[in-house]
């Protein structure tokens, strides 16, 4: 035991030191450009990733996600733009059947003009590559890069930060309605050795702004790689936000990615997170009530096969009264696979009248599967309604014995069991051409289980 131990400290201590002399390369990579206030923010976020080091199971908000797996890669830094033969076509495999959308996407971290389908973007409406926000030294940029979400104590947002580089930037100014969805794709794609990318995204709407953002992450590699992403989402007055997040990496990939939200009074922000893709993942949203009547949805969905780990934790910050927040997150574990659950409500002294529920259910088909689900409420005013229940189980026998009673295989009945099971997160979602083919890719998933 205590060689593990010490295997798993020194694996985590190398892992650091190689980030620090891939930080050197960066620094040679910006030709010139590492003597702006950006790269003094770049240099803080590293030295703060090497005092953290990486977490282990004693931290507390590790302590069902072991990531040392993690730490025994040298993945190589992707510092450059390119495109090695990525064409339109190739993209197209990774939209939405019958979704008209404006297309943004970023390889390997990297934001592309080229694959990026924009015409039809009201004038006003921003979507940039975050280097050319850096590299104008815009208002926007210093108002809110990094001023809601904090890498002093999170050493995968510390090491985003520190190769802070490209990524995406979207502004929707004040009284915008856009009607057609934003669709973001990551695609991690072939490279010579194992590799990290790290995409940022900052998303700003205005005061009464509505728009509906569906981010996807991909791959066209069949090689070990880490996606380590941040995403910063600001909610103006009255502003209304559906975020919709689709998992699909590979399942030799690694993603850890934090969402930060800050709403202001009486906007309206919904988050449906669905993984179905990585061996490690772990998934930190977090949102800030930060004005009075603003309102939040968080719907997640993970589907765990294999060995895979996917950990989702959540905190939902109400700050100012009279606020609501609804929260439904729902596992299902097959193989030897791991799920985590933390979702914490925080209710602050002077956000009375907050009403929050949680609830977390769990359904486990195999006897090697397992989950940690752990809700939390820390609550500082007196008058409020707050709930939280989570469930473990498996598939109901006697729902199985009426369906096969009326001429149905054991087969098919446990898919209709699993399929109403997800199907209560995915019907959550508006946009309906995204519904459809979410349903396509669960029942694709249950045929593969079968085989």
């Amino acid at each position: 035991m205590i060689e593990t131990v010490e295997r798993k400290s020194k694996s985590i201590s190398t892992g650091i030191d190689w980030y620090l002399s891939s930080f050197r390369l960066f620094e040679e990579s910006l030709n010139g450009k590492a003597a702006s206030q950006i790269h003094s923010i770049r240099k803080d976020a590293l030295a703060r990733f090497a005092a953290l080091g990486f977490p282990t199971t004693k931290n507390e908000e590790w302590k069902y996600t072991d990531i040392s797996p993690l730490t025994k890669y040298h993945f190589k830094p992707m510092l450059k733009y390119s495109l090695e033969g990525l064409t339109a076509r190739d993209v197209e495999q990774f939209t939405f059947h019958n979704l008209p959308s404006f297309r943004v996407v970023c390889v390997n971290g990297h934001f592309s003009e080229q694959l990026s389908t924009l015409s039809g973007l009201p004038h006003d409406v921003r979507i940039e590559s975050l280097t050319d926000m850096l590299q104008s030294d815009s208002d926007i940029i210093r108002e809110y890069l990094g001023k809601f979400v904090s890498y002093e104590n999170d050493t995968f947002i510390a090491l985003n930060t520190a190769f802070l580089h490209d990524g995406v930037f979207i502004s929707i100014p004040n009284n915008t309605i856009l009607k057609i969805p934003i669709h973001m794709i990551f695609i991690s794609m072939e490279s010579d050795s194992e590799f990290v990318s790290h995409p940022r995204s900052l998303i700003v709407t205005g005061k009464n702004a509505q728009v509906s953002i569906l981010e996807s992450y991909v791959n066209l590699t069949d090689r070990t790689y880490f996606t380590n992403t941040v995403s910063e989402i600001v909610l103006g007055e009255n502003a209304v936000l559906e975020h919709n997040r689709v998992q699909l990496e590979s399942t030799r990939a690694f993603h850890i990615a934090t969402i930060q939200t800050q709403q202001e009074r009486n906007s309206n922000f919904t988050a449906n997170s669905l993984i179905f893709g990585g061996s490690l993942v772990r998934n930190n949203l977090n949102s800030v009530l930060d004005g009075e009547g603003a309102e939040c949805t968080l719907n997640g969905l993970y589907l765990g096969t294999g060995s895979q780990l996917i950990d989702n934790h959540t905190t939902i910050d109400h700050a100012k009264p009279h606020c609501p927040s609804h929260e439904l997150y729902k596992g299902i574990l097959s193989g030897k696979s791991k799920g985590v659950f933390n979702g914490k409500i925080k209710v602050r002294k002077d956000a009375q009248k907050t009403d929050a529920k949680q609830t977390n259910k769990n359904l486990i088909l195999s006897d090697d599967a397992s989950i940690d689900t752990k809700p939390q409420l820390e609550i500082f005013a007196n008058d409020v309604k707050c709930t939280h229940g989570a469930t473990i189980g498996q598939l109901d026998e006697d729902a199985i014995f009426y369906l096969r009673s009326r001429g149905v295989s054991l087969e098919k009945a446990r898919d209709i069991l699993i399929y109403a099971f997800a199907s209560d997160v995915i019907d959550r979602i508006k946009i309906e051409a995204l519904r459809e083919q979410l349903h396509e890719i669960i029942h694709d998933r249950l045929e593969r289980e079968r085989q």
